[in-house]
């Protein structure tokens, strides 16, 4: 994992990013209501994200994708507030500094964008996953904001940026 390097999403990208979350939520048993895996355009996310205020990175690795995440307007939220999406891994990634470096990069841009502060939902069992929140300064919330329509995702968290 030596030669990965991060990028924006191409459309070509579409059908590895789907599979790649797809993987993630059977390898850790996510609910598949009221999460991410049914979000309509999960298999067109480079259209998805290519709008105003958005934008959608890879982690390439020798020409496989190994990771993805991005940054969105908070649907139905403060236009202040933007949203960290879609942050899924493979295992082999997992634990070398990649998220922390994805998570660099998404609130970079978040804050070009002008955004003030970034929302993040997430499941309790993923615990690395809270972990580099936690890391990169984000607190838990008691109550959900806007209306991302995951009302699987019991854990919520918001940093300013």
């Amino acid at each position: 994992m030596e030669n990965w390097f991060i990028r924006k999403i191409k459309k070509e990208d579409n059908q590895a990013v789907a599979q790649l979350i797809r993987s993630v939520f059977d390898e850790m048993k996510i609910p598949k209501t009221g999460t991410a895996y049914e979000d309509p355009y999960l298999d067109f996310m480079f259209e998805e994200y290519n709008k105003s205020q958005a934008v959608y990175f890879v982690v390439e690795n020798e020409g496989e994708i190994v990771g993805c995440c991005g940054i969105a307007p908070l649907e139905n939220g403060d236009p202040k507030i933007c949203e960290l999406q879609k942050m899924y891994f493979l295992p082999k990634t997992r634990g070398l500094g990649i998220g922390s470096e994805m998570m660099k990069k998404c609130l970079e841009e978040a804050k070009n964008f002008g955004f003030e502060k970034c929302y993040i939902e997430t499941m309790p069992f993923m615990h690395a996953a809270q972990k580099l929140y936690k890391k990169s300064g984000f607190e838990y919330l008691d109550a959900p904001l806007g209306c991302t329509g995951h009302n699987s995702c019991p854990v919520w968290m918001l940093k300013g940026l």
